[in-house]
């Protein structure tokens, strides 16, 4: 059996609240998730926010521990990791932030961001060496190496920032790609660009892209598979086209349902999410979109919905799923 490059097994994240830390706010609670090694492939992670897109992409790139449950790399616990194996890690699993201004210096020109990576990883022998393949790879996302890699932070505009985000993670060849909302701070003419900018990566490159988002329609568009979060649990999952073609999960249909059209008669105030209930939380064990949802059952806040298994690798944790065998075992589906 094939060891995926990175995997989520039983997840589950609690951030503490209060001074005393006795409060606790959910973010993940039991999630699985793997990235394999070949081929590469585009998974979409979206949801509304608050859903725990954020926090699972922090797990896959080692900056959070799980609560509960483990994270891999190569098939290890990534607690564990050996400092050489740390290192590895870094360099096969890149990440593009949602605000890429934060990732930067701002006493240091940009260039140094690139500089670091490639001699501490090992990239290149010399500043010259590391200088030339920075070059290459600034000009690979449509950017001039001598108008910006000269310049500080905050005389870039922030998809020049995004950008440059994309050619150090380039520079790095790196086997993942973890982006979180990597176009959610650029104008609609700039989207587009980015977009194919990492669907380049993927196809010329082989990098897998976990692309994390709220917007299912760049989803639809760059991904193969999509895994739809709320409440910090996985509620559906499968083929991109056949999810968004055909959703089974009450809430995937109010996320499309909820696109914007153009329909100048309509008011915002007619839309689905405008019109969801917001009643109180459910029971601890029962279905955790109970309150919103509009085919809500008595046994919705009593039972937590099981994960069942439909045709062609699709997962949705629903009693409305049909009779569907229910998931035989966690990782027989690579996402829970």
């Amino acid at each position: 059996m094939n060891i995926p490059l990175l995997e989520i097994v039983g997840a589950g994240k609690r951030f503490k609240r209060g001074i005393l830390g006795r409060d606790a706010t959910t973010a993940l609670d039991d999630v699985s998730l793997s990235v394999p090694e070949a081929p590469p492939q585009i998974i979409a992670i979206a949801g509304e926010s608050g859903s725990g897109k954020t926090t699972l992409a922090r797990l896959l790139l080692g900056i959070e521990r799980p609560t509960m449950g483990v994270v891999r790399y190569r098939g290890q616990d990534m607690r564990a990791l050996s400092r050489e194996t740390r290192r590895r890690l870094r360099r096969d699993v890149q990440p593009i932030f949602q605000d890429p201004f934060e990732a930067y210096n701002p006493f240091y020109r940009v260039g140094h961001v690139m500089m670091m990576p490639a001699l501490r990883l090992g990239l290149a022998r010399t500043r010259v060496d590391a200088a030339a393949m920075i070059a290459g790879a600034v000009e690979q996302v449509g950017l001039r190496p001598g108008e910006i890699l000269g310049r500080y932070p905050h005389e870039l505009s922030g998809g020049q920032r995004q950008r440059l985000m994309m050619a150090r993670a380039l520079l790095v060849r790196p086997r993942v790609i973890v982006a979180d909302e990597p176009v959610s701070m650029v104008d609609a003419s700039l989207r587009a660009t980015m977009l194919e900018g990492l669907r380049e990566l993927h196809r010329s490159h082989g990098i897998s892209i976990v692309y994390v988002t709220h917007d299912l329609t760049t989803a639809f568009q760059i991904a193969d598979k999509i895994v739809i979060l709320f409440g910090g649990r996985v509620v559906e999952t499968g083929g991109a086209e056949a999810t968004i073609s055909t959703p089974r999960h009450p809430y995937t249909r109010l996320l499309i349902d909820s696109i914007p059209r153009v329909e100048l008669d309509r008011r915002w105030a007619d839309t689905p999410l405008a019109q969801q209930p917001r009643g109180e939380p459910p029971a601890p064990g029962g279905c955790n979109f109970a309150a919103r949802c509009t085919a809500v059952m008595p046994r919705c806040g009593r039972e937590p919905p099981p994960l069942v298994a439909l045709a062609e690798g699709r997962f949705v944790r629903c009693f409305l799923a049909g009779d569907a065998a229910r998931l035989p075992a966690r990782e027989s589906c690579g996402v829970r």
